[in-house]
């Protein structure tokens, strides 16, 4: 038995960290199915002063205020979790939005270009050079994962 535990011990500690995180991802197989890709983005902006629990929960609700705003049903689910809400997770309502991760990023890059019209984000970034990925870094989101809602999943750990 002892050595039973002392192996898994060891197999824990060796995991990678995002081995880790996705073991630890109580979240799939709720929100999204079990997490079939990952990446490190590495952002170009530091955390903004300030940006906690509260102005990330404020941020994912303007989002989805935006998306209820439309003249028709939303299209994506968009949503933090974790206890800090450090976990941002968007996930398609209909099964062609995101079908594939080449969608999911396409809808990311729509997403950037909507950030940019966006007088906070052009104060921050001028000559247009972040990505909605850099806006979610700014907020302190550290994980976004995007799913098409029934067959993959895709994990970003923002640095």
């Amino acid at each position: 038995m002892r050595t039973l535990v002392i192996a898994t011990l060891i197999a824990l500690f060796l995991l990678t960290p995002t081995a880790r995180a996705q073991a630890d991802d109580r979240h799939e197989g709720y929100y999204y199915p079990k997490v079939t890709s990952s990446e490190v983005y590495r952002a170009r902006v530091s955390k903004l002063r300030g940006s906690d629990r509260s102005r990330r929960l404020g941020f994912v609700t303007g989002m989805a205020a935006g998306a209820q705003d439309k003249g028709y049903a939303p299209q994506m689910a968009f949503f933090a979790k974790g206890k800090d809400a450090e976990k941002a997770i968007l996930v398609a309502l209909d099964d062609d939005r995101m079908a594939t991760l080449f969608r999911a990023r396409a809808v990311l890059a729509l997403l950037t270009a909507t950030a940019r019209a966006t007088p906070v984000f052009r104060d921050l970034d001028p000559e247009g050079q972040y990505t909605f990925l850099d806006l979610l870094a700014l907020l302190g989101f550290e994980q976004l994962t995007v799913s098409d809602g029934r067959s993959y999943a895709h994990q970003f750990e923002i640095r």
